[in-house]
């Protein structure tokens, strides 16, 4: 059945006109509607409806106008006009999964696709323009063969349309960075707070987590997002300097799938640490400071390290990547008399690191940094519909 919204108004610059573009994408179970309204420099246009892949299966319409005759002529306010009576053709022989959806499609239902049908089609398409960016995964049935759902177009009034059919084509990765300074965070799962990032080609999903712990003094640094790199089989947890001292140690997950960098807190990497019995007090003092910004007190409080601790440390970790820059400075017992609580390790995950270092640090990975908007999804009466209110109407 035809949609129907509302939309707000705004003054237009001298010269400009009014615009109205909508786009309906259908694959016969599912329809995905986006549409954006506004003020534009481009020249009038008549009303005009465009097939830009007819079915059986899959089909594409798009409805466009430019007008200047008239304060708030672009007052198309329902899919009416592209709305067309389900199809006719009766079933044919060849099944295929159908997906409408901007996440993944990894649980599409396998459909009897309608006859005249041939191939089964999965690729992206990504749309951007007129307050619009988003990716849309697409699959369902079609009359031909190849990676050409959108006919060679590549403009829809103000949304430029792309498509692409590699397996990672417009690859969504989970985005955002944290970073935690508390107690015994060693013990108290963080929940990850993320946005999500569509990623550039060639870019793979990454998640990265860095905790340093000195007695109950710690910080805990967190980043998701997209990096040009090689995926992993699974994710890596290193304890880079361990009890009964200082502990420092990381999470790093690199793969190719929409939003498989989705770890929900930072019990990927807790659940993975040592946990030795409470040790027995020893005969070293040191002072205990653990901060992710400002230096540690020039005056600390000593405290008594646990037995099998043999010197004071005194140093910072400088980490840079993944949206994260940051100087993390430490005070505590260590088991030997060494500058490294890591090791000379240089990098973990996303962060290029230096510990008591100033030396410029240079990313091994590149990581991006620019959230996504989201599309905002309307579900009933068995279908699937996406509406994108774009910029406000003339």
């Amino acid at each position: 059945m035809p949609f129907p919204w509302k939309a707000d108004h705004e003054v237009c610059a001298n010269g400009w006109g009014c615009q109205d573009t909508l786009i309906l994408i259908d694959n016969g179970l599912q329809v995905n509607i986006v549409l954006t309204k506004g003020c534009t420099p481009v020249g009038n246009q008549d009303a005009r409806i465009t097939e830009h892949r007819a079915g059986p299966g899959l089909s594409i319409l798009s409805y466009t106008h430019v007008c200047r005759h008239g304060d708030n002529c672009n007052n198309l306010s329902t899919t009416l006009p592209l709305w067309a009576l389900p199809s006719t053709a009766g079933p044919g022989s060849l099944r295929c999964p159908v997906c409408l959806s901007k996440q993944d499609c990894e649980s599409a239902t396998k459909v009897t696709c309608p006859a005249g049908s041939t191939h089964c089609y999965r690729g992206s398409i990504q749309l951007r323009g007129g307050g619009v960016f988003t990716v849309l995964r697409v699959q369902g049935c079609m009359s031909q063969d190849g990676c050409n759902v959108l006919n060679g177009t590549r403009e829809i009034g103000s949304i430029v349309v792309s498509e692409d059919c590699s397996p990672n084509a417009f690859l969504t990765c989970e985005w955002g960075s944290e970073l935690h300074t508390g107690r015994n965070l060693s013990r108290m799962p963080i929940r990850w707070t993320t946005t999500q990032k569509i990623c550039d080609p060639g870019e793979v999903c990454e998640e990265t987590l860095l905790l340093v712990e000195a007695g109950q003094s710690s910080v805990i640094v967190g980043s998701k997002g997209c990096t040009k790199g090689r995926p992993q089989d699974a994710p890596t947890v290193s304890i880079h300097s361990g009890p009964p001292g200082v502990l420092v140690a990381s999470y790093a997950h690199f793969c190719s799938s929409n939003r498989c960098n989705r770890a929900r807190s930072t019990s990927v990497l807790l659940n993975s640490l040592p946990r030795p019995a409470a040790p027995t007090p020893g005969d070293l003092q040191c002072p205990i400071c653990v901060r992710g910004s400002a230096p540690c007190p020039g005056n600390p409080e000593n405290v008594t390290c646990p037995n099998g601790t043999t010197h004071c440390y005194n140093g910072y970790i400088r980490l840079y990547g993944g949206g994260i820059t940051s100087k993390i400075h430490i005070q505590g017992c260590v088991t030997e008399a060494s500058s490294s609580l890591l090791n000379h390790t240089q990098k973990i995950g996303i962060f290029s690191v230096a510990e008591n270092s100033e030396e410029p640090l240079e990313p091994f990975l590149q990581d991006g940094a620019v959230p996504t908007r989201l599309l905002a999804w309307v579900v009933g009466l068995g279908l699937s519909l996406a509406l994108w209110c774009g910029m406000p109407l003339c």
